[in-house]
């Protein structure tokens, strides 16, 4: 029977010694670098070697492209992201900065308006904004920032740029509080601008309506009449705008007519309004005549007429 022997040598020493292999490889490295360089013959291996590694050098590319590519998304994402915050930001300031922009406007023009509509009716005004506003809903209310300090004073009359808005109540140092002409224990003269009628407007508690309880069914007063302030008792300037009749219901039965009427003033809108100062007209009575003079007075007695005294000529003496 064969007995079949197992060769324990290294494989590494049953070739050529390394030196040998190494010093051959070199040799025939050089060789080849020198004849690509000086004959041009390697072009085509290189070219066919280089096609056949392509694709081993796309496939291990591969995953480095993706990792480029997913964190360059991140990071793309990330950054849009912050831009986004940023310009959302912006877009708000901007935003409010110009809804500021616009409620200045429009508090000029408010102001612009007051102050024109004013200047035929009043010899001084003072700009005061409204600080409060009463919450009950039976009483039409408001606290101004103007006050003693300010020559405010009882009972002066509040306005705005469309019209008569209230009168002050009450005054304190610093702060006035203003009763509206709509509320309910309020009542102001008016006169309508078209046919001269002269009533009473009484407050409501609505700030969009005023009634008319004494205007008779026969009376000059129809829908669209503009009612004025008529100056009596010197509170409110003459001639300034107060309500718009809005509905005038007559009944054969009864003696008064049911009138409302639409405050021209911004009663629950306005920011702010004026306080006016202004010589009320005065009167003048007529000088007393024979006709006007009351009879009943006692008669006076008549003043003895002078005695006439002749005055001498110069030189008639003798």
């Amino acid at each position: 029977m064969v007995e079949l022997t197992h060769d324990t040598r290294p494989i590494i020493g049953r070739g050529p010694p390394l030196g040998a292999t190494f010093l051959t490889l070199a040799i025939a490295a050089i060789a080849l670098m020198v004849a690509d360089q000086r004959y041009d013959q390697l072009t085509r291996v290189r070219a066919w070697l280089s096609a056949a590694v392509y694709p081993v050098q796309v496939v291990v590319d591969l995953p480095f492209r993706a990792w480029d590519w997913v964190s360059g998304s991140f990071a793309d994402r990330s950054r849009l992201r912050q831009e986004n915050l940023e310009l959302t930001a912006r877009l708000r300031l901007s935003n409010l900065q110009l809804q500021r922009f616009a409620a200045l406007e429009d508090e000029n023009r408010r102001l612009r308006d007051m102050r024109e509509n004013s200047a035929g009716v009043a010899d001084r005004v003072l700009v005061a904004s409204i600080l409060n506003v009463d919450l009950d809903p039976f009483r039409h209310r408001v606290v101004l920032d103007k006050g003693a300090v300010d020559g405010v004073f009882k009972g002066q009359a509040v306005l705005d740029a469309d019209g008569i808005f209230g009168q002050v109540a009450q005054v304190h140092a610093k702060t006035a509080e203003v009763i509206l002409i709509s509320d309910a224990e309020h009542a102001i003269p008016v006169q309508s601008n078209r046919s001269g009628l002269r009533t009473i407007a009484v407050g409501t508690g609505d700030s969009e309506r005023l009634s008319l309880p004494f205007v008779t069914v026969e009376a000059d007063l129809k829908q669209g009449d503009l009612l004025l302030s008529t100056g009596m008792g010197g509170v409110f300037p003459p001639g300034y705008p107060i309500a718009e009749v809005t509905q005038v219901v007559r009944n054969a039965s009864t003696t008064f007519a049911l009138v409302d009427a639409r405050p021209t003033a911004r009663l629950d809108r306005d920011r702010e309004v004026l306080l006016v100062w202004f010589d009320p007209p005065v009167a003048e009575e007529p000088p007393a005549t024979a006709e006007t003079a009351p009879t009943d007075a006692p008669p006076t007695e008549a003043a003895p007429a002078p005695t006439a005294t002749a005055t001498p000529a110069p030189g008639a003496e003798e």
